[in-house]
C-alpha cells in the first residue's frame, strides 16, 4: 500500500512540476547553448506535446475530481486522519528511509499530504460498498493457511571470524564478561551485522547455512553457544529470543484477513468509481496539443453497479 501511495506521490508531483514550468512567460528563454537560446515557449510545447505532459493534465483533472466530490458530498477529512495514515506508513519503513523516498522523488511534506488526504475521501466515498463478511475470512483462511501459518522462529547474534583460533579468543573473552555486541564491531568479519552488534533478527529454519541454524536452533536463550565452523568461517552466537511455530486461526488471523479482504475490494470498486467521477464531469480541454490526454469516457455502470457513487481520481491513490 505504502508503495503506491507513493507512486502516486511521484505522479502528482510530476504533474504539479509540468503544469509549473508550463505557466511562466512565454516570451523568456530556460537556457542557452553556446549562447543559441532556447525558449520557453519551444520548452513548454515539447512538454505539452509529449506523455509527461498528459500525464500531468490527467493527473490534475483526477485531483480536481476527487475535491470537488468531497465538497459536493460534505466528505470531511482532518489534519489527524491524515497524519495517521502518514504515519502509518512511515511505520514500515527504517528510521530515515521514507524521507529519503520523498526527497529522490522530488516530493514535498506537502505532497504527500493532499495526496493521502485525497486517497482519504476516496476511501470514505468507496467503503459503504466494501463488505467482508464472516464466510469471507472463513473461506480465505482456509484456502490461506501456508501463507498464513508461521515457523518456528529464532532471533539470534553472531560473531563471525575466520579461524578457530580467533573465535576461542573472542569466546574467552565473552566469557570473562565482554558485552556481545563491543567485541562483534571489533572482531566480526561479517560487514552485514558488525556495525549492529551482530544482530541477525528473527529466522526461520532453511535460511541459514545448516551449521549456523542447527547450533542456533538447539541453543538455549541468552547462552554464548561454542564456536561453529561454517564455510564462512567461525561463529560465536548468542540466542536472544525464539518463537514457536503458529497456525493461523480465526483469533489470530481474523482481522489481518479482513484488513486484506477489504484492501483487494477497494482495489477493485476504486478505479470504477474513479471512472464514474470522470464519466459524470464536464471536462474541456482548450489546448490542442493536449486534446488526447485524457483517456475515452467510460461506459456506463453496469445497473449491479450504479448504487455505488460514481468513482474517480483517488483510485490511483492507493
Amino acid at each position: 500500500m505504502s508503495n503506491r501511495v507513493l507512486a502516486l506521490a511521484a505522479t502528482a508531483v510530476l504533474g504539479l512540476t509540468v503544469a509549473g514550468c508550463s505557466s511562466g512567460s512565454s516570451s523568456a528563454d530556460v537556457a542557452s547553448v553556446n549562447g543559441a537560446k532556447i525558449s520557453r515557449a519551444e520548452y513548454d510545447g515539447k512538454l505539452e506535446a509529449g506523455p509527461q505532459g498528459k500525464a500531468a493534465l490527467n493527473q490534475l483533472v483526477q485531483s480536481q475530481l476527487i475535491d470537488q466530490y468531497a465538497n459536493d458530498n460534505h466528505i470531511d477529512v482532518s489534519d489527524a486522519d491524515v497524519s495517521k495514515k502518514e504515519d502509518d506508513i512511515k511505520s514500515k519503513y527504517p528510521p530515515g528511509q521514507f524521507e529519503q523516498i520523498l526527497k529522490a522523488q522530488n516530493l514535498t511534506e506537502a505532497d504527500v499530504r493532499k495526496i493521502l488526504k485525497q486517497q482519504l475521501v476516496v476511501e470514505k466515498a468507496v467503503g459503504a460498498n466494501v463488505k467482508v463478511s464472516d464466510a469471507d475470512i472463513k473461506a480465505y483462511l482456509a484456502k490461506n493457511h501456508a501463507t498464513l501459518d508461521t515457523a518456528e522462529q529464532v532471533r539470534a547474534r553472531h560473531i563471525l571470524v575466520a579461524d578457530a583460533g580467533k573465535a576461542s579468543e573472542v569466546e574467552a573473552k565473552l566469557k570473562g564478561g565482554a558485552k556481545f555486541e563491543d567485541l562483534a564491531k571489533q572482531y566480526s568479519t561479517d560487514p552485514s551485522s558488525k556495525d549492529k552488534g551482530g544482530e541477525l533478527g528473527f529466522f526461520a529454519k532453511g535460511q541459514m547455512v545448516p551449521a549456523f541454524q542447527a547450533a542456533a536452533f538447539s541453543q538455549k536463550i541468552g547462552v554464548v553457544g561454542q564456536p561453529v565452523k561454517s564455510p564462512f568461517g567461525y561463529h560465536i552466537i548468542e540466542v536472544e529470543e525464539k518463537k514457536p511455530a503458529t497456525v493461523a486461526t480465526l483469533a489470530n488471523s481474523g482481522e489481518k484477513i479482513k484488513t486484506l479482504l477489504t484492501q483487494q475490494q477497494d482495489q477493485q470498486q476504486i478505479p470504477q468509481f474513479l471512472a464514474g467521477l470522470r464519466g459524470k464531469a464536464k471536462i474541456e480541454i482548450y489546448d490542442d496539443k493536449l486534446k488526447d490526454a485524457l483517456p475515452p469516457a467510460p461506459p456506463a455502470a453496469a445497473p449491479a453497479a450504479s448504487a455505488a457513487p460514481a468513482p474517480s481520481a483517488a483510485a490511483s491513490a492507493k
